[in-house]
């Protein structure tokens, strides 16, 4: 095993000649600890697992990762991938960001969507991408969904969402707060055309985007562990005065409680979503 630079401080990722998508992964840490059982993984172990700890802990995956463990293979479809951010308020710092949320993450904004099929049957698929800015919600994230939205409807196709988000994105301000409103609207249309919308929270899924698109599934699957919340615990806390129960905004806890329909790990997640699609659409295959 060559250990070339594996023990090397790594460039900030706002210094010049910082971090890319590919120094990440060649500077990556031999192992990975569970923040859950804190047992120490091999990368190479944990990629055959699907990034799942032996104690079941679901580590986050980008929306690459996601598309080819979903989509059949060579059948995934992108749509406005040429789309970027603006600093539209230009608010301090903002490009910087931005510019560094691509070179980590590889991608040009924080979700992907498309056209593919699962088990032969044809879907539009939107997937947030956490390693850009967390996956907040802004301008173009929220043009994207909804311009995937109308060409599900026009083609009368299903649609599949994954989302991973820490909210609206604050360098947008109202702009990105109006994203909710604008895609909750296309998904009423689709809704209204007689199609399915399916939804997989995954870690963290959070403000914005779980008061808007990510609750307005027809059936909401959470991976197991996931975040799932609006606010955050202490803010709540310290609003109603009250203690909140350990775990209160974990997948397990809101199925419990009727928020979510279903538990989805990973290793069940394709059959169990193909399952789905064929129970809510016919089956229709392309």
């Amino acid at each position: 095993m060559k250990l070339n630079g594996r023990f090397r401080k790594t460039r900030n990722v706002l210094e010049k000649g910082g971090r890319t998508k590919h120094s990440v992964v060649e500077q990556a840490e031999i192992t990975r600890a569970c923040p859950k059982c804190k047992h120490q993984s091999l990368e190479c172990d944990l990629a055959d697992r699907i990034d799942v700890c032996i104690c079941g802990h679901h580590f986050r995956q980008n929306a690459r990762q996601r598309i080819a463990l979903l989509a059949d293979p060579g059948t995934f479809q992108e749509l406005n991938g040429e789309m970027e951010s603006r600093d539209v308020l230009d608010f301090p710092g903002y490009m910087d960001k931005l510019q560094s949320a691509v070179r980590s993450s590889g991608e040009k904004e924080a979700v992907i969507t498309g056209q593919c099929e699962i088990d032969g049957m044809p879907v539009c698929l939107f997937v947030m991408e956490p390693y850009f800015m967390m996956g907040s919600m802004g301008t173009v994230v929220g043009e994207k969904i909804t311009r995937m939205f109308e060409t599900a409807t026009t083609l009368r196709l299903p649609v599949i969402g994954y989302t991973v988000s820490g909210g609206a994105r604050m360098q947008e301000g109202i702009l990105s707060l109006m994203q909710m409103a604008k895609v909750s609207g296309a998904v009423k249309r689709h809704s209204d055309a007689g199609l399915f919308y399916l939804t997989v929270l995954t870690d963290p899924t959070t403000g914005g985007v779980t008061a808007s698109f990510a609750m307005d599934g027809d059936i909401i699957l959470a991976e197991p562990g996931a975040l799932i919340g609006f606010a955050g615990q202490r803010v709540i806390e310290q609003t109603i005065r009250k203690k909140l129960p350990n775990g209160f905004q974990r997948a397990e806890f809101l199925l419990e409680h009727g928020f979510v329909d279903a538990l989805a790990p990973r290793d069940k997640q394709r059959a169990q979503i193909a399952d789905l699609l064929g129970l809510h659409t016919q089956g229709v295959r392309a």
